[in-house]
């Protein structure tokens, strides 16, 4: 089991301080670890000192020469707040982005949420809580050093060699399909298939026969037998990923399936059985939708809490790095990316988590490679959150919804797909300027939904496949005004914006 590192002290529980290396230019290095004082304690950061390391390794000091041999001291005191003094020397000092002279003090919270550390332009360090020790991972695809990570796999190690139903909950982005597929992996179910199924695709007439199969002439044009999900899956796991979107008229149907292990095809005379374990995933308040009550209660046998990438700051080195070698860098092309970069990057919020984490160094990769210059806010639609030198952040950024809990009685409600028109669509991304994020709020529909109705749309077009000619006249029309230019041609802004750049159109606006 996660030992867990705790202590009481005047009735608050405080964790130990740790520093994670985010980067550095040996890239193996990154996500290295340092474990720092339970109480009150200093810790000096130099070339020298402290000694960082991985499970089963050597510690090593963070070596590089930018870095100075005269220590940046952190000092944690009696309530748990941190203060930084900023070294003797001429060595490049940032905090959370901002260059660091004399000293600054953060709270226990600020901690919580990640204090991002620049030493010499070179070398990143995040500045956490620990609440569990550093251990190997033996789920590869569950990428993080981080105590939330390991919790999260220490979970899935518990439960992966039962038959008990998950529930896995998580903002969009997460990674709870990727916790699905580990939970089937580490089972004794591994060698039968994994079936996944986003439940906000089934359509409310044919969702019956879709999960549980169909006889001949069950409904108009079943011309043949249909096999259902549920045999598709049997011996295996089923995953009910977007569990929130599932039709109400199947909702009893599995939750009998919970219960007896049987189910009856549309139109069958007899009841079939099956065997498959189920998972399911939501990034919606269940309780707050209406959501089946007994179905809900059985599908949390087992809960999983995926965290958010802003509750586990000290990932994001790992991550990029396991990213960029996805596009094929090699050790000389990772090494040469551009700090200043990773250091937006891990100053960032992502309200998208893993998923736009990816999305956005596949594209800062392009960037690069055709030797421009990134910078992050070409490709988030939103600014950064504050992070300059003693903000915090509101409980409520750092404290996503559970199942159980009540959604803010301002948020928008989620919709199905069958809910939203074509009109309404195009609607909410003529409002946001074709930008996918703004729609997706104002619809109540997570990313991925919002990208199934954008390809159904018959006006909306990709933005590959428009012709050189319409672009030009749109540009030449709008002055490069991309909102305006992506209304006229009814495509994506931000893929409007990446396909002009491919072809070295040029998306500034005109100057009178």
């Amino acid at each position: 089991m996660t030992t867990q590192l705790f202590s009481q002290k005047n009735g608050i529980t405080s964790a130990l301080l740790g520093l994670t290396i985010l980067w550095h230019p040996e890239t193996e290095r990154i996500g290295e670890q340092f474990i720092g004082p339970a109480e009150e304690g200093t810790i000096e950061v130099c070339r020298y000192t402290p000694l960082f390391f991985r499970p089963g390794q050597d510690g090593i000091a963070l070596g590089h020469r930018a870095i100075a041999r005269a220590p940046l001291v952190v000092r944690r005191t009696s309530d748990d707040s941190v203060e930084l003094a900023a070294p003797d020397s001429r060595m490049a000092l940032e905090v959370n982005g901002t260059v660091l002279s004399g000293t600054r003090r953060f709270t226990r919270d600020e901690v919580k949420g990640g204090v991002v550390l620049g030493l010499g332009g070179h070398v990143l360090l995040c500045l956490h809580w620990m609440t569990s020790f550093p251990r190997p991972n033996l789920f590869p695809g569950l990428l993080g050093v981080s105590s939330g990570a390991i919790a999260t796999r220490e979970l899935i190690r518990q439960v992966a060699g039962t038959d008990l139903a998950v529930l896995l909950l998580g903002e969009t982005g997460t990674g709870k399909d990727v916790a699905a597929r580990a939970i089937h992996q580490a089972s004794k179910r591994s060698a039968n298939p994994l079936v996944a199924v986003n439940m906000a695709t089934l359509s409310e007439s044919l969702a019956a026969a879709d999960l549980f199969g169909a006889v001949k002439g069950a409904y108009t044009g079943a011309q043949a037998p249909r096999q259902g999900l549920f045999a598709e899956a049997d011996g295996g796991t089923l995953f009910l990923d977007e569990l929130g979107d599932t039709p109400a008229s199947v909702q009893p149907m599995l939750l009998r399936v919970l219960e007896t292990g049987s189910y009856r095809p549309l139109g069958a005379s007899t009841d079939a059985r099956t065997t498959a374990r189920l998972i399911a995933a939501t990034d919606q308040d269940l309780d707050a939708r209406g959501f089946n009550q007994p179905l809900l209660r059985r599908m949390e046998a087992f809960v999983i809490r995926v965290p958010t990438l802003r509750e586990r700051r000290e990932d994001i080195g790992v991550l990029l790095l396991h990213m960029l070698k996805g596009c094929e860098l090699n050790h000389a092309e990772l090494a040469a990316f551009p700090p200043a970069l990773v250091s937006e990057m891990c100053n960032y919020d992502w309200p998208g988590n893993i998923r736009q984490l990816a999305n956005v160094a596949r594209r800062m990769v392009m960037a690069l490679q055709a030797g421009e210059r990134p910078v992050l806010s070409q490709y988030v639609h939103a600014p950064a959150p504050a992070r300059a030198l003693g903000l915090g952040y509101p409980a409520s950024a750092a404290q996503p919804r559970s199942a159980s809990q009540k959604a803010p009685a301002d948020a928008t409600p989620r919709r199905k797909l069958a809910e939203v028109s074509n009109d309404d669509l195009l609607g909410a991304l003529e409002e946001h300027g074709w930008q996918i994020s703004g729609a997706a709020q104002q619809l109540g529909l997570s990313r991925p939904s919002l990208y199934k109705l954008i390809e159904a749309h018959p006006a909306i077009r990709p933005a590959a496949l428009i012709p050189r000619e319409e672009l030009d006249a749109a540009l030449s029309a709008h002055g490069g005004d991309l909102a305006r230019c992506a209304s006229r041609l009814k495509t994506p802004s931000e893929a409007l914006r990446r396909h002009l750049r491919v072809l070295g159109l040029d998306t500034s606006p005109a100057q009178s």
